[in-house]
């Protein structure tokens, strides 16, 4: 079996098993026309029924088919057939050979096997492996058969029928619905546990505190009350006074020091002749000599 076949394969019947409740083994009905196809292709059947279910099963062939295999004994390879229906268990039909003097058909008979009261429903959870078109069309009417059948000497198991595809996703939002109410629950009672707890603890800090009052009133005294008088404006709402700007530092007046330094300096005049002459204490220059200086005796 290819491995894209087998996980599909696996993957469908892991379906059936959530959907249906299938389990290990299972029971696998056989007719007449897949034992008959199956020693003709000289198939082990057990094997490959096992390998395509991905599990272990258990072959069932009901008492009509045996019975049918029984009739064609004379056919070539008619004996290899019946050893080997007769490793597989017996279904008991209640189609006796007293009442019913020939065979029931396939599709009869499975139909009685497979959904007794006829409601549509595969209530003992059967696979059916059946080379007869008709059985499987009409088993595609009941919900939750697995069909098995042989093509070209390959192990065919049908996908799902459209009516239990519909069970199938009504259950799994079924499925969802509970596991979502189970969630909010499990919320609803946390928060309820969270709220009682928080109860408790304030009832208990309640209980100590009356005990403590009840404690300490006789030995404490009643003091006074105070009289307040009225209250004044909110300091909030009043606004803040602005800070008083300080005057800068006068940067441009000098030091005291170099304001005495200037003081002491002075400015060194230029003196004309005449105050030359005034001033007290020069030299005067020697008087020129008269022109008529030789004349005198």
């Amino acid at each position: 079996m290819r491995g894209k076949r087998s996980k599909q394969y696996r993957k469908l019947m892991e379906q059936f098993s959530m959907t249906f409740g299938f389990r290990e083994p299972y029971q696998v009905l056989v007719d007449a026309e897949m034992v008959k196809d199956a020693n003709k292709c000289t198939m082990d059947l057990a094997a490959r029924l096992q390998s395509t279910v991905h599990g272990k099963v258990k072959p069932l062939i009901t008492q009509c088919e045996i019975r049918k295999l029984y009739a064609d004994k004379d056919q070539p390879g008619g004996n290899a057939a019946i050893e080997l229906a007769k490793t597989f268990e017996r279904r008991r039909c209640g189609h006796h050979p007293d009442e019913y003097p020939k065979p029931l058909e396939t599709i009869e008979c499975l139909r009685s096997v497979v959904d007794p009261k006829s409601t549509g429903e595969n209530k003992h959870r059967y696979v059916v492996a059946s080379q007869n078109l008709d059985v499987r069309r009409m088993l595609r009417g009941i919900r939750g058969v697995p069909l098995i059948y042989i093509k070209r000497s390959v192990m065919i198991l049908e996908p799902m029928a459209d009516e239990s595809v519909q069970i199938r996703e009504r259950e799994e939002r079924r499925k969802f619905r509970a596991e979502l109410k189970k969630t909010v629950g499990k919320r609803k009672r946390e928060e309820k546990d969270e709220g009682a707890d928080n109860g408790d603890h304030s009832e208990s800090d309640d209980e100590d505190g009356d005990r403590r009052k009840a404690t300490q009133a006789p030995t404490t005294e009643k003091k006074p009350k105070k009289h307040r008088g009225a209250k004044g404006a909110n300091p909030l709402s009043v606004k803040k006074k602005k800070p008083q700007q300080t005057p800068k530092k006068e940067t441009d007046k000098k030091p005291e020091t170099a304001a005495s330094d200037t003081k002491a300096k002075r400015k060194r005049r230029k003196k004309t002749k005449s105050e030359n002459a005034t001033a007290p204490g020069a030299s005067e220059p020697a008087a020129a000599a008269p022109s008529n200086a030789g004349g005198e005796s």
